[in-house]
């Protein structure tokens, strides 16, 4: 290897909550990594510089040179203007039209490929995870909303200027919530780990929920997706059945999505599968075979996410090297 060559692969995951920066060389050997909190609601420019600074730190502690860098990528919540590497909206962060593309090339000087973050985390996992072989593999996250993406014929679904697959914004019921954005009966507004805590809540309050009181009480921050887990396992029962209902949601729209695609692979990922994965990924499974054409009912499979919160940098990485090595 030439001692000027550039050789360094940045994955970036921007989540909702926490921020996860990865080092690869050419053969994806993780060079080093980098967690911090998002602060979503600090403004898209300190949230840039929070970037850039994460990724910095990154390379000081993994003792990498800032030339060194082949390319970044980077996935980010929300629809995202493709050509200019442009985040449109985030709904859950309070981000809109934020220029990461162009900012994170000026600052590191190398190519910037910006990708939803469920498209980089289905492309990790049609890479490296889950859905490695899979002709068509669609990616659903619940978390703060309810992402999604999909690889098809090993490329990344997408339109013809912005990203797409914004399954959580789909509309499923007559539902009047609403969650990040103004549409109501969304997936992410009956299904998204935000939806179950402010339900688990109540519940709590109402006394139908005491283990849920008295490990995190009522506060809805606190009712993360370990804190579900850890309530249903001690007999909550209502706990379960939100938990269920979501995730029936969820198969109702895998099973729309099995009528418009026909997928052969669908990826249940993020911290709240994690956490409670042989009871989603079955309800989800159940719900989506119930409620499909029967010609389909056996041509798909449900699985979980294998990379864990890594899907989400290494595809975002993988994705950049794609795109600027291969155009």
């Amino acid at each position: 290897m030439a001692a000027d060559e550039k050789s360094v692969w940045i994955g970036f995951d921007l989540g909702g909550t926490k921020m996860l920066a990865i080092a690869y060389d050419q053969d994806w050997k993780i060079l080093g990594r980098r967690r911090r909190k998002t602060k979503s609601r600090s403004g898209s420019d300190s949230g840039c510089e929070r970037i850039a600074t994460t990724i910095e730190q990154l390379l000081e502690e993994a003792q990498l040179k800032k030339e060194k860098i082949a390319g970044i990528g980077i996935g980010c919540p929300g629809p995202i203007d493709l050509a200019k590497g442009r985040i449109l909206m985030t709904p859950n962060l309070g981000w809109d039209d934020v220029e990461i593309g162009n900012f994170l090339k000026k600052r590191f000087d190398c190519g910037v490929v910006v990708v939803n973050d469920v498209d980089a985390g289905i492309y990790g996992e049609y890479q490296f995870g889950a859905a490695k072989g899979a002709r068509c593999a669609v990616g659903i996250f619940p978390g703060t909303g309810v992402g999604g993406g999909c690889v098809y014929d090993g490329q990344i679904l997408q339109g013809a200027k912005f990203s797409c697959m914004e399954i959580g914004h789909m509309r499923i019921s007559g539902d009047t919530r609403v969650t990040g954005s103004a549409i109501t009966g969304t997936l992410e507004a009956e299904a998204s780990r935000l939806t179950i805590a402010a339900e688990a809540a109540k519940a709590a309050l109402r006394g139908e929920a005491p283990h849920l009181y008295d490990a995190v009480g009522t506060d809805i921050s606190e009712i993360r997706s370990g804190a579900l887990s850890d309530s249903i396992k001690n007999g909550d029962k209502v706990v379960r059945q939100l938990v269920e209902e979501a995730a029936r949601s969820i198969g109702v729209s895998v099973a729309n999505l099995v009528h418009l695609l026909a997928p052969d692979r669908f990826v249940l990922g993020g911290g709240m599968v994690e956490a409670m994965e042989d009871l989603i990924v079955k309800t989800v499974r159940e719900t989506a075979r119930a409620n499909v054409m029967s010609v389909y009912k056996d041509v798909f499979e449900v699985v979980a996410a294998k990379l864990g919160d890594d899907a989400g940098a290494m595809g975002a990485a993988a994705w950049a090297h794609r795109k600027l090595t291969e155009g």
